[in-house]
Parts: C-alpha cells; structure tokens; sequence
C-alpha cells in the first residue's frame, strides 16, 4: 500500500469498492439528470483508481493526504466533463485528469516557480485544450488553442513549456485487469513510418497477420491514429487495441 498506509484521509484504502463499466455508466447517467447520490457513489467506486495514480508520484516526498485529496479534484473534474460519446472507458478519460491536477499541484507547491503571468496564460491555455476537446472530440492545435484565448502562438507554447514537465513515452498510466495503458498509447504518430517499414523488410511478416491485426497496424503506423482512436473506430476498448497491437508486433518480430 502507498506509503505502508492503509488509511488515507481517513479512507480505509482497503476496502475500496471497484465498480464494473456497466455501473459506472448508469451511474453517469444518474448524474446527468440531477441525482447526487449517484454522483458520490461514482465518486466512492473511483477512489482506488486515485490512489494507484498517486503511487505514481511516491517519489517526491509529499504528503499521501494532500496527493489523494487533490487526485479527488481531479477525479471529480473528469466526472464532471466525461461524456459516452467520447467512445472510450470512463477510466481511461480519467487518468489523465487525475494525473492533470497532480501535476498542476506539484508544480505550484515545487521549488522551481513560474511567473504568475506565464502561469496563468498556461492555465488559460489547458483550460482552453479541455473545453476545444469536449466541444470537437478530438484534440485541438496550439492555433486553435491560441486562438481561444487570444494569445499569440508562440506565447502559448512557452507558457505550456514553462509549466510542463518531462515525461517518458514508456510511462505506464494506467493498468486494468492486466492490459496496461502507456503514455505513447495515447499519443498520436503523425510521422511517415513508410520508410521504417520497408527498412525492416516488413511485408512477408504482415501477410501472416490476420485482418484485423493488419487493419490495426495500418490505422496506428500509417494513418498515424490513436489507439483510443482506433478503437472507436473499429468498435473496441482501447485495451483490446493495446493488446492485439503487441500482439501483432511480437509476431512481426518473430518473424523477422
């Protein structure tokens, strides 16, 4: 347990309820016309899903406590926002959300300080990002954003720069019932891996793979798309996408 403790703001971290996706989603729709009951429960059945986000961050020294209740803001920020039509599972939007807030608080409580000024044109900026995303489905262009908030391009990307902090693509965020979600994963590949492909000799190796693993490989490395993307496509969670991905590179590797 994260710190040795199984109490965490008087929470017994123990006996945390995990609720299916079925429940989550009545539980949405509980919420949507008005029933706050259904909001705390949602609430409640998500708590083990902010603490395995704050064992991420055991590393720098901060209170558990403090780390769990601002992993609660975010938490109730993604329950708030998150909409079915997203296409994806409640807890894939949520992560990020989580991970969002976590962020945002270590760095205004850290060492290295931002001016007040590039914070805030950085805060206008994500703020910016998540309404453009809720309202389009899809994430928006640094001009997109700039243009929201009626800032100059370059000004929003030294501000986003100013108040990020480097993160490896190979950083698990999140795993559930085994199939672990990366950062890579949910980022999208706008580089012509044409080349690559044919450098590795790939073609004889592709043949072997059956329709759909050849669909999925087309719509990742060629179009450059999201697994959540292709998943939304293709009518599957972003889990499956993840797992009959690797599958289909191990293949490929072994082939080679």
């Amino acid at each position: 347990m994260y710190y040795n403790k199984v109490e965490i703001c008087g929470v017994n971290t123990s006996k945390l309820k995990v609720l299916k996706e079925a429940e989550k989603m009545e539980l949405l729709g509980r919420i949507r016309s008005g029933d706050t009951k259904a909001r705390e429960e949602l609430i409640n059945g998500n708590l083990r899903l902010v603490l395995s986000v704050i064992q991420r961050f055991a590393t720098r020294g901060e209170n558990p406590d403090d780390l769990f209740q601002v992993g609660c803001i975010g938490l109730m920020k993604a329950i708030d926002n998150f909409s079915t039509e997203f296409g994806v599972k409640f807890s894939t939007y949520a992560v990020p959300m989580i991970m969002g807030e976590l962020r945002r608080y270590l760095r205004d409580s850290g060492s290295v300080r931002v001016s007040r000024s590039m914070r805030d044109l950085a805060y206008k900026a994500m703020q910016a990002r998540e309404k453009l995303t809720n309202e389009n489905l899809q994430e928006p262009t640094i001009e997109q954003i700039a243009k929201e908030i009626d800032a100059r391009r370059e000004d929003v990307v030294i501000a986003l720069e100013a108040v990020s902090e480097p993160v490896s693509l190979y950083e698990p965020v999140y795993s559930e019932s085994g199939d672990t979600i990366y950062m890579m994963d949910q980022i999208s590949d706008r580089q012509d891996d044409t080349d690559w492909l044919q450098e590795l000799a790939l073609k004889d190796a592709i043949k072997a793979l059956d329709d759909r693993e050849k669909h999925i490989l087309n719509l990742r490395f060629f179009k450059g798309k999201t697994q959540v993307e292709v998943a939304n496509e293709i009518g599957i969670s972003q889990a499956q996408v993840s797992r009959l991905e690797k599958g289909a590179l191990t293949k490929i590797k072994k082939k080679l």
